[in-house]
């Protein structure tokens, strides 16, 4: 498993479903730096996976709050991610779908928790190289308000392959 036509995208059914929230202002976005779990140590929205029964945006909401300790408002879903890991002998791992939303404010102050530290970075100097390889694909697109869905082939953190869905 190498490419994405390797993988069954239409019978495609993901092991997790997980949420990533950005709080985006005028002139800078609210990361965080991942503490532990999948992608420590590397820079991404606050997010996780879902409760049994909540929806995604109930779900992008609580993990906010769990892990920076404040409530986003205003609060959108503007993509979907589906991330397809390999193991290294090249059979299937990992499967996560992502309901990516964006928050235009938020009650409370940021506050490092055992989950993240808070991350205010300007909008024209992102830390991509600090991020998931393929946060530079679809996180402009965020910030340019336009919608975005993405499928993404990984072994562990190289990204193997990409495609962008139309619509």
């Amino acid at each position: 498993m190498r490419t994405l036509d390797d993988v069954d995208w239409a019978a495609w059914v993901p092991q997790q479903v997980a949420t990533l929230l950005f709080v985006v202002e005028s002139e800078r976005i609210l990361l965080i730096r991942k503490k532990r779990g999948l992608g420590a140590g590397k820079v991404n929205g606050p997010g996780g996976r879902l409760d049994p029964g909540e929806t995604p945006l109930a779900a992008a909401v609580r993990e906010t709050e769990e892990e920076l300790c404040i409530r986003p408002t205003g609060v959108t879903e503007v993509g979907t991610l589906s991330f397809q890991f390999v193991e290294p002998d090249g059979a299937p791992g990992l499967s996560i779908h992502v309901h990516v939303f964006t928050a235009t404010a938020y009650a409370g102050e940021p506050t490092e928790t055992a989950e993240a530290v808070p991350l205010w970075a300007p909008l024209d100097a992102v830390p991509y190289d600090e991020m998931w390889a393929d946060d530079r694909l679809w996180l402009p697109m965020l910030l340019a308000g336009q919608p975005f869905s993405g499928r993404f082939l990984f072994a562990g953190d190289e990204m193997l392959a990409h495609a962008f869905d139309a619509g």
